[in-house]
């Protein structure tokens, strides 16, 4: 009998707990327990990665040869590289690479890795090579462009003229060209795919934490490196949990089961903001949302159809009821906060403007069309809003809904009409990046297939615009290469894009306040080295 009445107050003790507000658990000291939709998380492969949320992986898995300081985005820090140099005619950038590096392996560092690692991403040629080969490298040229005179030094040619910061930004923010452990990797290759296979699901870098295990949309646990050439971590481990539903995201954050948390629904993150144990990191990132016209179609392929679907949305009644948490108020292709930038035009809904347009070209009863969209939010509600808004003018938009497969598959396909989505890179801290993804479209060929552009998914060339924003990037004078970006933004408005800028992304992040100099980063590049957590006396065992 005593020992039911032990288990029952037990048991009414735990509930109490359970309901009462004021308490809550706790996650280990020494670990940081990430939440957050690991759904895109497809491979490991720094080569193969695509999406945000492997980028934030890979770097602490792995070493680059420079970094982006993420408290001043636009300084290049040294890595494994300590050192480098530029060349008098642009054309050259050498590597100065650190002594005494090991790989998780226990393997040494040395240039062949490096270079060896680079050539890797040209001749898989998957999604990571896109950046590349538009600075003209190859899986031809490579092997003669990137070298290794001895095992401290690594020269990189440029295949044709680029601007070098631009290169070493790529370098620093993509994540694409950290440094592979070569011996380990070719150990586990099989029929020519570089260990690819492999890489999938394992590590081979020198970063501060090792792949402990990795359960596809389960959980990922890294591990501290004790060896770690900058110095041990001062977490000992970090865990990555899959976590679909925001709802749940938010339940475990008031929780203290998770101590930060990616991904949430906006609502969810608004209810969060008053809780004194957390804190709302919005993190600004270069992508935009935007509306796009195929200038396949022969309605947007008149200039005056796209100025009057230009007046025909209502950017700021988006951004004030829309977009808060999502994304800012933003009408230029490159995006805000670079002095290279120009203040918004102040496009605004005008329906008497747009009907007079829709008139000029010939529709003065508007026209049917469809218009494309991922089924979640924001670009659902963007869309609805854009509907609403082109039906007063006349065109009746037909939404339709789908998978990031189906809406931008449509658009690489060039098989779309209107479609509401989000792009633009604005990885790398500089204007070319953002041109290069919305605006450069060096050949509108169908059989061009420049996929990875969205001025030819949607079909808008301009030979002349071609050609500014490759001679901006030559520039080598800051003030005129300035003004050149400046003079690209009022040409590409004057000629009535296919793509109008709504939007510029805003990412919420959650972080309980036990948590210290976590930093997000705008493009996921978040390094977790120096993270560490205040103590708590309820923190448990191992999740």
């Amino acid at each position: 009998m005593n020992l039911l009445l032990r288990c029952t107050a037990c048991c009414m003790a735990l509930l109490l707990m359970a309901a009462s507000p004021g308490l809550r658990a706790a996650t280990p000291d020494d670990q940081l327990i990430v939440g957050m939709n690991m759904n895109n998380l497809l491979t490991l492969d720094p080569a193969a990665m695509t999406g945000n949320e492997v980028v934030g992986i890979v770097v602490n898995l792995y070493d680059g040869l420079v970094e982006l300081d993420p408290r001043q985005l636009t300084h290049v820090r040294p890595a494994l590289a300590e050192r480098w140099e530029i060349s008098p005619d642009n054309r050259q950038l050498t590597f100065h690479l650190r002594d005494n590096v090991t790989f998780h392996s226990g393997n040494p560092l040395s240039s062949e890795d490096v270079v060896w690692s680079m050539r890797r991403v040209l001749h898989l040629n998957l999604a990571q090579a896109s950046v590349w080969k538009s600075y003209g490298f190859s899986k031809d040229n490579v092997d003669q462009m990137i070298t290794a005179p001895d095992a401290r030094t690594v020269v990189l040619r440029l295949p044709k003229a680029n601007d070098p910061l631009l290169v070493l930004y790529s370098l620093a923010a993509l994540g694409s060209m950290v440094v592979l452990d070569s011996k380990t990797v070719q150990a586990h290759a099989s029929n020519g795919d570089w260990g690819n296979r492999w890489l999938t699901t394992h590590e081979a870098g020198s970063g501060p934490f090792r792949l402990d295990v990795w359960q596809a949309k389960d959980v990922l646990r890294m591990n501290r490196d004790p060896d770690y050439w900058r110095g041990a971590p001062k977490l000992s481990r970090v865990v990555f949990r899959h976590l679909q539903e925001s709802q749940t995201l938010r339940l475990m954050m008031e929780k203290g089961d998770i101590d930060i948390a990616s991904n949430m629904a906006i609502p969810d993150v608004k209810a969060l903001r008053h809780d004194p144990d957390l804190t709302v990191d919005a993190v600004p990132k270069g992508t935009i949302y935007y509306l796009a016209m195929s200038m396949k179609d022969k309605h947007f392929a008149s200039a005056k159809v796209r100025e009057a679907v230009r007046y025909l949305v209502d950017y700021q009644g988006i951004n004030k009821s829309l977009m808060a948490g999502y994304g800012e108020l933003h009408q230029r292709p490159i995006q805000a906060g670079m002095p290279a930038t120009l203040p918004d035009p102040g496009y605004k809904l005008d329906i008497p403007l747009a009907k007079a347009l829709l008139a000029e070209a010939g529709y003065p009863n508007g026209f049917d069309t469809t218009l494309r969209v991922l089924a979640d939010q924001p670009f659902l509600n963007i869309a609805i809003a854009i509907q609403s808004t082109l039906m007063q003018g006349g065109i009746r938009a037909k939404i339709v809904t789908g998978t990031g497969n189906q809406i931008y598959g449509a658009m690489r396909e060039r098989q779309f009409n209107l479609l509401v989505g989000r792009g633009g890179s604005g990885v790398e801290p500089h204007p070319h990046s953002s041109l290069r993804s919305l605006v450069y479209n060096p050949n509108n060929a169908d059989s061009a297939r420049l996929t990875n552009f969205q001025g030819w998914r949607t079909g808008f060339y301009d030979a002349q615009l071609n050609q500014m924003i490759d001679q901006a990037l030559l520039e080598r004078d800051s003030i005129r290469q300035q003004q050149d970006y400046f003079a690209i933004q009022r040409r590409y408005d004057q000629l009535i894009p296919a793509l109008m800028p709504i939007s510029q992304m805003v990412d919420s992040v959650v972080v309980n306040n036990r948590v210290q100099d976590y930093i997000p980063h705008p493009s996921a590049t978040t390094f977790l080295r120096d993270v560490w957590k205040t103590p708590d006396s309820l923190a448990g065992g191992t999740p």
